[in-house]
């Protein structure tokens, strides 16, 4: 007999916290016991001002955002990185994405303490799992806030 798995108001409270005092500015709380799992499920917290590099997917590999709490903006982008798709998940609106593979995408944090369920299929190998858009900055690279900054003025 199986037992069933519950989280609860304390681990996102920790997951919160961690997002809060993580330099990135987010966290997850990983569901799937293991990074070889064939579905990968976690729970993600985004604070405003992180920056999720615009990537993709190979073609097989959708993404799918269930918000929980707070605002995100979710964005697609075509090949030299002009804005082809944007949804904000937010409470009494939009509350999940579904994201076809092969499609460049990032998300914004538009509220404090943003939590979503990701779901996406496993395995999960940190050198293959996503690539970059060529056009996009690096982490920590100063043209990322700036970009970040033009995102944020697309949801208002």
């Amino acid at each position: 007999m199986s037992i069933m798995r519950t989280f609860a108001a304390p681990e996102l409270a920790d997951l919160v916290q961690r997002a809060r005092s993580n330099p990135r500015k987010r966290a997850n709380l990983n569901v799937h016991p293991e990074l070889d799992d064939p579905i990968q499920r976690m729970f993600n917290c985004f604070q405003p001002g992180t920056y999720v590099r615009p990537h993709h997917h190979e073609a097989s590999r959708w993404e799918l955002f269930v918000l929980l709490s707070g605002r995100l903006g979710v964005l697609t982008f075509g090949e030299k990185g002009n804005v082809t798709g944007r949804v904000t998940l937010t409470p009494g609106g939009a509350t999940a994405v579904e994201i076809p593979g092969g499609t460049t995408h990032a998300v914004v944090s538009l509220a404090q303490d943003t939590i979503v369920m990701e779901v996406k299929p496993g395995p999960f190998r940190a050198l293959t799992d996503k690539d970059f858009a060529p056009w996009s900055p690096a982490e920590g690279d100063p043209h990322a806030a700036i970009l970040l900054w033009e995102w944020e003025r697309l949801f208002g």
